[in-house]
């Protein structure tokens, strides 16, 4: 089954004010009349990158795995090695598949984590209980 990741305001003003700064510093280079080709470049390839984990973030669950895409960053967990999911919680440091805040930390292995905001926290664990009923939910 897919999620898709729930998107919410301080993502989505935080970029869109990026790429409002980034258009208006290129808008700026060519007023002044500097060399703007390369600056551009790296600017859109910069936009390029924000827009494409903003409209491809989601996570699949099958019979095995936890398969998650975020732009480049893309991983699968066997939902077997999943032990415990906080539900609710924000992780500030680590891997960040997400595009909003309280949302799921999920430990599997023995010390890994990742952290996931699905458009609704409960139907996910729902479903990531009906694959694996060993998993503790706090």
């Amino acid at each position: 089954m897919k999620f898709t990741s729930r998107k919410d305001f301080l993502f989505t003003s935080l970029l869109l004010g990026v790429i409002v700064l980034f258009v208006g510093l290129i808008f700026s280079l060519i007023y002044q009349g500097k060399d703007w080709f390369w600056a551009s470049l790296l600017v859109f390839a910069v936009i390029f990158l924000l827009l494409w984990i903003y409209f491809d973030t989601s996570y699949l669950l099958t019979k095995e795995h936890l398969i998650y895409k975020s732009g480049p960053i893309r991983g699968k967990i066997n939902i077997a090695d999943i032990r415990e999911v906080e539900a609710n919680k924000t992780l500030y440091v680590g891997i960040k598949p997400a595009l909003a805040r309280k949302g799921l930390i999920i430990k599997y292995n023995q010390y890994d984590e990742i952290y996931l905001s699905p458009n609704t926290n409960e139907s996910f664990i729902k479903k990531l209980l009906e694959l694996n009923v060993g998993i503790k939910i706090s």
